[in-house]
């Protein structure tokens, strides 16, 4: 072949160059023609093969939020604005979202929605492309999932009521009771004990109860002690008692009254020290003075110490016996502090011993102490329990239920209260799907009930289950609708 030789047309043929110069310009013109065709033909294709599918969505999703620069909540996805701000639940800075993470989270508007992931929308039907859940349609009345009033109501559709569990009750008024359990320790009656001494010096002569844990009754003989000045005490007695028969009809009224003062300032001195009436009437018709007095058990009980034995030398502080009535036995039981405010006095309260086991003994609190105690923080309250035959031992433990009635109260269930520890509320339902957030001011927690003080009435309807996720939707609205007002754009 020959070789290739350009023609330099702007020397040789000038109307040639001008030809080929027209005619490339329409053949790029009509390249381009074709290329843009092209284009807008994949462009039908693509938007014809995706418009119904799971990849349709997403591109949507992708374009749409492409369009503008978005901000979001690493913390709270959900949370989104076109603007920086901070995220209205955690306070956290908002973050800019880059283009291709955001395609999952961004919110499309339509008639169908996810009840798991509601920022996927769409305008047909068909499933999430998160988790493959068909689409709920909505509502026609609703504008979104929930509806966040201006009063603070909140609306939520039946679909959604179902899946996260609602369920409802009512406020009413019902007897309402509980049980606090302790332990207790059984101790004596403070109140029924004696304990004899006989005020004089002298010494035993006998001793008519010789052991401890001997039951005595009252008016029992103990002991007999002899002592020189009680038995010139009787002495005494005998001759102001002759003195004053003797003077009984003198014509002189100043002796006789003064024979009959000394007679009784003898007698009474014998009685304090605990000489009996008895006692006195013998030695006044023996009339003559005996060696040895006895003395008298003063009450029914058991002798829980014995300190007499014969021929002892005793004094006025010299304690003998202490005797001690079981018929009425004290038990003393702990409440910690937090439970003080439940307990009073005249309160019911039952006792149950290992000792006999099935057996339940009814008794009172008679008394709250006053102090508590440092270490244990725990607070004394003392039970009285009849004790009829003296099955009840002193040192025995036994468990201890105090019965605290609270009446007829308004209350409701556990479950229906949110507490943030500053303020508790309840859900009320208004019908039609409708909820009010109320304020409370509860009482005492009963069981699985609390007593309410303020904020319901009886009868009123309020959510039971489901509340503190009724309580994230409609917080989620009210934080994602103020996403984009001023107040919100103005924190950067």
């Amino acid at each position: 072949m020959l070789p290739h030789r350009r023609l330099k047309g702007s020397r040789r043929n000038p109307e040639l160059t001008i030809l080929k110069g027209q005619m490339g310009s329409v053949a790029w013109f009509l390249v381009l023609l074709i290329a843009l065709g092209g284009a807008l033909g994949v462009a039908y294709i693509y938007r014809d093969l995706l418009g119904d599918t799971k990849l349709g969505q997403l591109l949507h999703l992708h374009t749409e939020l492409s369009s503008k620069q978005t901000y979001y909540c690493p913390m709270h996805p959900q949370i989104q604005s076109d603007k920086s701000g901070t995220c209205p639940i955690c306070n956290m800075n908002l973050e800019k979202k880059a283009p291709e993470k955001g395609a999952a989270l961004t919110k499309a508007k339509g008639l169908y929605y996810c009840p798991m992931h509601p920022q996927i929308q769409s305008d047909k039907p068909g499933t999430c492309p998160i988790c493959n859940m068909d689409l709920i349609k909505k509502q026609p009345e609703e504008a979104s999932m929930t509806e966040a009033l201006s009063s603070g109501k909140v609306r939520i559709n039946p679909e959604m009521q179902q899946l996260i569990g609602v369920e409802y009750g009512e406020v009413t008024e019902q007897p309402l009771s509980k049980s606090l359990m302790t332990v207790g320790r059984l101790t004596y009656d403070e109140t029924r004990i004696a304990r004899i001494q006989t005020r004089i010096e002298g010494w035993i002569e006998k001793t008519f109860v010789d052991f401890s844990g001997m039951l005595v009754k009252k008016g029992q003989p103990l002991i007999s002690v002899y002592s020189p000045e009680l038995f010139s005490a009787q002495q005494e007695l005998i001759i102001a008692k002759q003195t004053m028969e003797a003077l009984a009809g003198s014509e002189f009224n100043d002796i006789k009254t003064n024979a009959e003062s000394l007679y009784a300032a003898t007698k009474e001195r014998l009685r304090l020290w605990n000489i009996s009436d008895g006692e006195i009437k013998q030695i006044e018709k023996r009339a003559t003075p005996v060696r040895a007095l006895t003395f008298f058990s003063p009450i029914d009980g058991f002798v829980i110490n014995k300190n007499a034995y014969p021929g002892q030398r005793i004094a006025p502080d010299t304690e003998l016996y202490t005797i001690a009535d079981l018929s009425t036995i004290w038990v003393l039981a702990d409440v910690f502090e937090y439970e003080i405010a439940r307990i009073q006095l005249g309160q019911t309260a039952i006792m149950e011993l290992s000792s006999f086991p099935g057996e339940t003994f009814k008794g009172v609190i008679s008394y709250i102490y006053p102090v508590l105690d440092n270490a244990s923080r725990t607070l004394k309250v003392r039970l009285q329990f009849p004790n009829p035959g003296f099955k009840l031992k002193p040192d025995m433990w036994a468990n201890v239920t105090l019965k605290i009635d609270y009446g007829h109260p308004l209350s409701v269930p556990a479950g229906a209260v949110l507490d943030s520890g500053i303020e508790q509320i309840v859900f009320v339902a208004l019908g039609d799907g409708y909820l009010e957030p109320r304020k409370i001011r509860l009482g005492a927690a009963v069981d699985n009930r609390y007593i309410v003080l303020d904020g319901l009435k009886r009868g009123e309807k309020i959510v039971t289950s489901g509340n503190f996720l009724i309580d994230s939707e409609s917080k989620l609205k009210s934080a994602l609708s103020g996403m984009g007002s001023p107040e919100h754009a103005g924190h950067n």
